[in-house]
């Protein structure tokens, strides 16, 4: 018999309800898992409460119980909260562990995190893993989307894993697998898992989707602002405009989501929707926040995802806006025109809208490789994303085959499809974003993209008269539009006799 018969296949420290339902996914799908949590007793009630998983689980009260359960290479997940709690377990780990041995951190971490974290540990000769997971309590129980970063050879040693756990998405249409139930995962289909990336590319990846959530979530919140104040739609009624979007393009799991969020009554008063018992103030945990903070320092012009962020903190400053409410008055604005035409609108501002923030975070991906030399598969990741994740949408397998047509796609506004998409439905876009502004209904995300759209199809900009006072005031230099790019003038401004110079 082998030295590690009997063993488990793979560990997992944490358990939290995303901890949980991941071993759950795994035993689910015959992997034997043990499991460790600071607080043992935790740890043995998960144990007890399910005893008949088909891999089966192996409680361990310390972490040298749980090395010592695991067959070689000993793999083992980290779902534990971000920043130093990853670094003080792991550290408790390594001294533990053998060479070729892969730690997982399964959190939301800083990629430049993981990237530290994989050179030290490498040095010890442990493989260290960053795999972004995502899907929610829900996605962790019976199929996320899987980001995983890393050497290949730690790949290599949880893809097996990992294609297991997954989503998975019907080979033909792209559209995800649905139930899964608890003993009985989905069987067949395509696995929403890929090898990202070297070190932290799986973590950045899995921040980039968290700021296209953000953008999501602002749009399809922006979508209802304007209905229900332009049309006095209630939120039952919009529960059926997002239920038939979520027929058509828009169809993704925040659309449905939004749907049954709008149906939802309130336990306390039946006859009243619980949305309009909710306080107006979004909270957020710092992907969105690091994703906006990434494309200033890159130069990207993540406008719309970086715009969804500032709403959340805006949203914030609840007192500040009641306060504000009684004294900045807006315009005396009503809307005269057709319900239907409004509603479709919208739709199409909506589309528009998200076109440019996929694109924008897209591009943000590729500045990402650019600066860490990573080699990213564009058309892959938005694969993997068709479902388990949040923003699993029928939208993603468009941007699958777009970057099939064209590898080396600049920018998703550019395809041939999205492009026609646009074209299509601009004149909607501005309607709606028009409206916006004349109604006094906030609508940043909606504007914002607009204008990232405008700015990017302009082959002239107002940049110059920018870059001339840049030179004015602090001698920054500018170039012309009849020399070389790279060749760079001044002139003394405040004598313009003075010759022009080239610096």
């Amino acid at each position: 018999m082998a030295k590690d018969a009997g063993k488990a296949n793979v560990g997992l420290v944490g358990l939290a309800v995303m901890g949980q339902n991941l071993v759950l996914n795994m035993a689910d799908h015959g992997f034997r898992v043990a499991v460790y949590n600071r607080t043992t007793e935790t740890m043995e009630r998960f144990v007890a409460q399910h005893p008949d998983t088909p891999g089966g689980l192996v409680g361990c009260r310390t972490e040298k119980d749980l090395v010592a359960a695991l067959e070689r290479p000993r793999k083992i997940i980290l779902l534990v909260k971000a920043g130093a709690p990853v670094d003080a377990i792991a550290e408790q780990l390594a001294p533990l562990l053998e060479k070729g041995d892969i730690l997982i951190d399964g959190g939301n971490s800083l990629w430049t995190d993981t990237i530290r974290r994989e050179k030290a540990y490498a040095a010890k000769g442990v493989l260290f893993m960053g795999s972004g997971v995502s899907g929610g309590e829900e996605g962790a129980r019976f199929g996320p989307s899987l980001m995983p970063g890393g050497s290949p050879a730690a790949w290599q040693a949880i893809e097996p894993i990992w294609r297991a756990i997954a989503a998975k998405v019907d080979e033909k249409t792209g559209k995800p697998i649905e139930g899964a139930t608890p003993g009985k995962p989905v069987k067949g289909g395509v696995p929403c898992t890929a090898h990202i990336g070297s070190d932290g590319a799986g973590h950045y990846v899995k921040m980039v989707h968290n700021g296209i959530e953000y953008g999501d979530m602002q749009l399809i919140a922006e979508a209802y602002g304007l209905l229900r104040g332009l049309l006095g739609l209630d939120p039952g009624q919009l529960a059926d405009v997002f239920a038939e979007w979520n027929e058509g393009d828009l169809d993704s799991f925040l659309i449905q989501v939004t749907s049954e969020v709008l149906r939802q009554r309130d336990p306390a008063k039946p006859k009243k929707f619980l949305v309009d018992a909710i306080l107006d103030s979004a909270g957020q945990k710092g992907t969105g926040r690091w994703t906006a903070v990434n494309a200033l320092d890159a130069g990207v012009p993540a406008t719309t995802i970086t715009e969804a962020v500032f709403a959340r903190a805006l949203s914030a400053l609840k007192d500040q806006r009641v306060a504000a409410s009684r004294k900045l008055k807006g315009p005396d604005f009503a809307y005269k025109g057709a319900k239907k035409a409004l509603i479709d609108a919208v739709r199409d501002a909506l589309y528009c809208s998200k076109i440019c923030s996929y694109a924008q975070g897209f591009a943000l991906m590729a500045a990402g490789q650019r600066e860490y030399g990573w080699q990213l598969d564009f058309g892959t990741i938005a694969s993997i994303w068709r479902g388990g994740c949040i923003i699993r949408a029928r939208f993603l397998q468009k941007i699958t085959d777009a970057y099939a047509r064209d590898p080396d796609l600049v920018n998703l506004l550019l395809d041939p499809y999205f492009r026609k998409q646009i074209q299509k439905a601009q004149p909607n876009w501005r309607k709606v974003v028009a409206l916006a502004a004349q109604s006094g209904i906030a609508a940043p995300a909606f504007m914002s993209a607009l204008s990232y759209f405008d700015g990017y199809r302009s082959a002239v900009s107002t940049a110059n008269v920018i870059q001339a006072q840049r030179d004015y005031f602090g001698a920054h230099t500018y170039e012309r539009t009849d020399q070389p790019r790279g060749k760079h003038f001044h002139v003394d401004w405040p004598d313009p006799k003075r010759p022009q110079l080239e610096v």
